[in-house]
């Protein structure tokens, strides 16, 4: 009896199957191979192709059943899916998709979530969407309402990558609350999509899919998509969430005072509370969690920072030796002391960043000696500025009474960085611990919550396994550069 994840992220989509029984990954692949292309027309923009997405699931499905050759289609129970949060995607009446989707690092709908903020004011905003509007997905198709109204007026369905995906994949057009509380379309005192801002932008209710539940029965696998994919027509698909919300799920993060840690293209801190809060200048974000409900709240408190592995993958082409890997780039990083010789690099070079008030910062280099520092100091200061902007949200998010002592995250991408992990741990005073798991591993158990498999998350997420902690050290040192980088900041 197995389970199937998938992960649809703006770098790559990963497919994982895994043994329900063991817990284990038996199998998982990602395309393309190399990082996905962002088309970027103008400065702020970001967009990708949907059928880009698909493609790329369908390479990565076909690879993990020739690894698992012994596992038959019929014997695969359930699919889960996890997405790139805050994307928009548009579809006519016939399901076809009428422009390239506007993907969550893209900053131009920034001035229509804030006319939104101050025309509905602050007192409904937070205590009701638990955030501006700002640069989400509903601001983005106030974007789209006002610059193509021919193409806006040709919209049947409004949907966020996953549910594009789970479309194809069934022919059943749903969202989950959590994906519409990831929009900003989503009332948390109503309980229901927010009336006022669909009024506001002028948006007809019907554009919003209908509403499943994150875990629980979304579709079934349809004639076509199974013949393409090789798998199993009817095979349910049972579980969806946004990357982070999932990232945690992932982890084991359900309950309130638990914390997940991702950094990948953007770099992610996400706690879980217990009632609803928010940041008074929505630096930070509050969604729904995958196990929220209005009588037992759980949401979220997402910490994001768009420029993260993005400036460390730049860095590896524009500054590291030609052809190095990550993990040789990491060892000559290593060879500059903590603090990187007095070099700070604030790297906000991926559009507007929230956790600044939506400004949009740019990526710059401070404190540089052209006698002193080498590549070496420019890229350990870009790995420490990754985390020092990790901590300056941090800190917005203890303001808010969440306790960040431990943290839990997936060895993987930036945090397979010792530096980078290290400096996180010695910069926060918190405990790292890394467990052997990932999106689209998370998404498969996600879907065995879904199907019953599993009776809850502890059943699910019983044989997680963690493979290492880091405890702070030379905390003086991180933060004596931490405050020397805070302080560049400041000066904008």
């Amino acid at each position: 009896m197995y389970l199937l994840g998938y992960d649809i992220g703006s770098s790559s989509v990963k497919a994982s199957l895994v043994d329900a029984q063991s817990g284990k990954c038996l199998a998982s692949a990602f395309y393309p191979k190399q990082e996905a292309p962002i088309i970027s027309k103008r400065s702020g923009w970001a967009e990708q192709d949907p059928a880009m997405w698909l493609g790329n699931l369908k390479l990565a499905t076909a690879d993990v059943l020739h690894q698992a050759e012994n596992v038959k289609p019929a014997d695969i129970k359930a699919i889960g899916i996890s997405y790139q949060m805050h994307g928009l995607v548009c579809v006519d009446k016939d399901m076809n998709v009428l422009r390239p989707s506007i993907i969550w690092c893209d900053s131009r709908a920034v001035p229509y979530g804030q006319k939104a903020f101050e025309a509905l004011g602050k007192d409904y905003c937070l205590p009701h969407l638990l955030n501006s509007p700002g640069n989400f997905t509903a601001a983005k198709l106030a974007w789209v309402k006002d610059h193509e109204p021919e193409l806006y007026g040709r919209i049947w369905k409004i949907m966020l990558p996953g549910d594009y995906i789970a479309m194809r994949l069934t022919g059943s057009v749903c969202t989950t609350v959590s994906g519409l509380s990831e929009g900003i379309f989503w009332d948390f005192q109503a309980n229901s999509p927010s009336r006022e801002l669909l009024d506001f932008y002028g948006f007809d209710p019907s554009l919003l899919p209908q509403l499943r539940p994150t875990f629980g029965m979304q579709g079934v696998l349809s004639r076509e998509a199974a013949e393409s994919l090789g798998l199993k027509e009817g095979t349910p698909v049972t579980y969806r969430a946004g990357d982070q919300p999932n990232n945690a799920l992932s982890l084991n993060v359900f309950n309130p005072g638990e914390i997940a840690s991702t950094a990948g293209t953007s770099g992610v801190v996400y706690g879980v509370i217990g009632q609803v809060n928010y940041d008074p200048l929505s630096r930070v974000n509050t969604f729904a969690h995958v196990n929220h409900s209005m009588q037992d709240p759980r949401l979220g408190v997402l910490l994001c920072i768009n420029g993260t592995g993005i400036l460390n993958s730049w860095m590896r082409r524009n500054v590291a030796p030609d052809g190095i890997s990550y993990a040789d780039m990491n060892k000559l990083a290593a060879q500059a002391p903590i603090g990187a010789g007095g070099v700070s690099i604030l790297p906000f070079g991926n559009g507007a960043e929230r956790m600044l008030e939506n400004r949009e910062q740019g990526c710059s280099i401070h404190g540089v000696s052209f006698t002193q520092h080498s590549t070496a100091h420019l890229l350990r200061a870009a790995q420490e500025g990754i985390v020092f902007s990790f901590q300056y949200g941090i800190e917005i998010m203890q303001q808010m009474g969440l306790k960040v002592d431990k943290i839990h995250a997936g060895q993987a991408n930036m945090f397979l960085s010792p530096i980078f992990r290290n400096t996180l741990a010695g910069v926060s005073g918190a405990v790292i611990e890394l467990y052997d798991t990932d999106g689209s591993v998370g998404a498969a158990k996600g879907a065995g919550i879904g199907v019953g498999i599993y009776k809850d998350n502890r059943e699910a997420f019983s044989t997680l396994e963690r493979l290492d902690i880091i405890v702070p050290e030379d905390e003086d040192q991180y933060k004596e550069a931490y405050e020397k980088w805070k302080s560049y900041l400041t000066l904008y």
